[in-house]
Parts: C-alpha cells; sequence; structure tokens
C-alpha cells in the first residue's frame, strides 16, 4: 500500500465507489430515485466501516436496481410496504462490517472479562 492509501483509503475502493455512482446515475426513473434514497438511507444509518464490505453491498444494492428496472418491477414489489422493513433486512447481509459488530464484540468481551471469562475473543 502506497503512503497516498495509507492516508486515503485504497484506490482501488475509490475507482468501485464512482463506478457505483454512474451507475446510480444511469438508472432509469423511478429506479434512479429509489436508489438515491437508498444511498442516502445506508449511508447514514448502514454505517459500515469496512470498505470491502461496504463496496460489495453497494454493487449488490445496484444488481438489485438494475435486474428490477430491466424486468419493469413496480417499486413497491421489490421494496415492499414498509422500505425501513426493506433497507435493515438488506443491511443484515452485510453485518460483519457494521459498526455496530465491532462494539458488540467489544461489549461482549468487556462482560465476560468482567465475570471472568476465560475465551477466545469475539
Amino acid at each position: 500500500m502506497s503512503w497516498i492509501e495509507k492516508l486515503t483509503g485504497p484506490l482501488e475502493q475509490k475507482r468501485q465507489y464512482r463506478q457505483y455512482k454512474a451507475r446510480l446515475a444511469a438508472l432509469p426513473a423511478p429506479w434512479h430515485e429509489v436508489g438515491k434514497a437508498l444511498d442516502r438511507y445506508l449511508t447514514y444509518a448502514g454505517m459500515i466501516t469496512d470498505g470491502d464490505v461496504l463496496m460489495r453491498m453497494l454493487e449488490d444494492l445496484m444488481d438489485l436496481l438494475e435486474e428490477s428496472a430491466a424486468d419493469g418491477a413496480a417499486v413497491r414489489a421489490v421494496v415492499g410496504d414498509d422500505p425501513v422493513v426493506f433497507v435493515d433486512d438488506f443491511l443484515a447481509n452485510y453485518e460483519e462490517g457494521r459498526w455496530i459488530a465491532k462494539e458488540r464484540a467489544r461489549f461482549r468481551d468487556a462482560i465476560a472479562e468482567a465475570a471472568g471469562e476465560q475465551g477466545p475473543p469475539s
């Protein structure tokens, strides 16, 4: 890893992110609007801290949106009546990269240590 990548993050992930944004911009209506809304919600609620997991999630999201647009699917047929439930279920597939996963592991380890339990760290 070069010094610039240590400072700014992997350049490959930046390239992948630009490709994701271009794919998002190319979606037809109404999928473009759905994609923008999902992107915003995932940015705030997702709290993905692992760049590899983030890019995998965004690529999977784009695949879903592009396929839905190509199939002529209705928005509600994909996201359901409550889009928050849809996106939370979607996020559940990427738990290992979320900030909260690290905090849960830290919390479990602290309680185990306080209880005097030995075991492999989580």
